[in-house]
């Protein structure tokens, strides 16, 4: 799916420079006390533990230790705040899906991540992490249906994009497009990406850059 027909050039000039400055730790919460106030515009990415979401932060910003990756799942364990010399603020949200962490430990990531959803005024959008190899699954389907519960703008993003021939990436495509029309919270558009190749990373830099302007924000020059 080419989604580079959905911005202009000046947009994905914009996406570069928003995210071409110096990106550094802002803040860790592990409850709910411990979300900070925030006064500029916050994304978060959301996904299945292994899915690549600090893979990802790493490849946008250009950095290649600032989200702590890791190949064993279910490492981050808090939100994990990150900032810019702009307002736009990026949080990592604890990976879902990883039976190991406990039922405890679970329902209390899972108490932060709600809150945080439910209560951040900043929180523009939420980019749900999807396997291109895998697509939606049904625990991807519970986290869609609490994100449009909570009436929390959100959009797909493909992940490890660069591990599938491109006519089975399309197939892979069309598949989550299908599966998010009977949401109409969910942003129509799906963005594949590879953090290890690039791929896509202009386009969804071009998405948030697009988003800070549409919110009043006006992006890193």
């Amino acid at each position: 799916m080419d989604t580079a027909a959905d911005f202009s050039a000046a947009e994905i000039e914009a996406g570069r420079r928003l995210f071409a400055g110096e990106w550094s730790f802002r803040h860790a919460a592990g409850a709910v006390d411990a979300l900070p106030q925030s006064g500029g515009l916050e994304v978060a990415f959301a996904g299945r533990s292994n899915v690549g979401k600090s893979s990802l932060i790493n490849a946008l910003t250009g950095r290649k230790a600032l989200a702590r990756a890791s190949s064993k799942p279910g490492r981050t364990q808090q939100l994990i705040f990150f900032a810019g010399p702009g307002p736009l603020v990026l949080v990592d949200l604890p990976g879902y899906g990883y039976a190991a962490a406990g039922k405890t430990k679970a329902a209390a990531w899972a108490k932060v991540v709600e809150a945080y959803l439910r209560q951040s005024k900043a929180l523009a959008r939420v980019y749900l992490l999807i396997d291109a190899r895998h697509g939606v699954r049904p625990i991807d389907e519970v986290i869609l249906t609490a994100l449009e519960q909570a009436a929390v703008s959100h959009e797909i993003v493909l992940t490890k994009s660069d591990e599938l021939r491109e006519a089975d990436l399309m197939q892979s495509c069309d598949r989550v497009q299908l599966a998010i029309q009977k949401r109409p919270a969910a942003f129509p558009r799906v963005i594949a990406t590879s953090a290890r190749t690039g791929h896509g990373m202009p386009e969804l830099r071009a998405a948030i850059a697009r988003l800070l302007r549409e919110r009043g924000f006006a992006s890193s020059k």
